[in-house]
């Protein structure tokens, strides 16, 4: 059973996603929070398996929230649900330590899944997100889309890796391979290992 916080500055948004959660086979949701400040206590209290925190709330923002819960609760799954999908939103919610970036019209299904793929360590991104076209502004930035380090962890991934296996090679937390992986995928467009993987090599960022 995968125990879910909820957290979002709106009670009746809080009740719809309770709704279609508890419709869901394996998923339990164990609390609530209506505020960045009241999230990190819940979670620290209740320490859930997964987390969909609202990204704009007043107060300590959910950016804020995700940076300070993980940092006491590293094995908190966080999945930012949002109406903004601007690249500077995910890519400081994917620096504060958010395992996916989801938007609030995302269908039941997709909601659960998320938050399963959360919670086995996997990344998630909404399909919106993922499959922007801007291949062209891509392949135009091309030479300084990826950092030294992220082109190092596609690398690795292209050659069969696990997260688990990157972090040992490059001496850094399998976490941290996480946000790697999520800041090359925003930056690329993608939604998974696979596509980021191919999508740098069609753009020659690959040695």
């Amino acid at each position: 059973m995968i125990r879910v916080l909820l957290v979002d500055d709106h009670p009746v948004v809080r009740d719809g996603l309770r709704g279609m959660l508890q419709a869901e086979s394996g998923l339990l949701v164990v609390g609530e929070a209506g505020s960045g400040e009241e999230a990190v206590a819940v979670a620290l209290a209740l320490r859930p398996d997964g987390i969909l925190m609202d990204l704009r709330m007043p107060g300590l923002d959910g950016v804020g929230a995700t940076s300070s819960i993980r940092s006491r609760l590293p094995s908190a799954r966080v999945v930012v649900l949002t109406t903004y999908e601007t690249d500077e939103d995910i890519l400081r919610a994917v620096e504060a330590g958010a395992s996916g970036y989801l938007l609030k019209d995302a269908t039941r299904s997709a909601l659960a899944s998320a938050v399963r793929d959360a919670a086995r360590g996997e990344t998630v991104l909404a399909p919106t997100v993922a499959s922007r076209p801007a291949r062209e502004t891509r392949r135009r930035t091309a030479p300084s889309l990826l950092s030294a380090r992220e082109v190092e962890v596609l690398s690795l991934v292209a050659r069969g890796h696990t997260n688990a296996d990157i972090g040992r090679l490059l001496h850094i937390t399998e976490a941290t391979v996480k946000t790697h992986l999520l800041r090359a995928f925003v930056k690329l467009d993608v939604g998974d290992r696979t596509a980021a993987v191919t999508t740098a090599m069609s753009l020659g960022l690959l040695p």
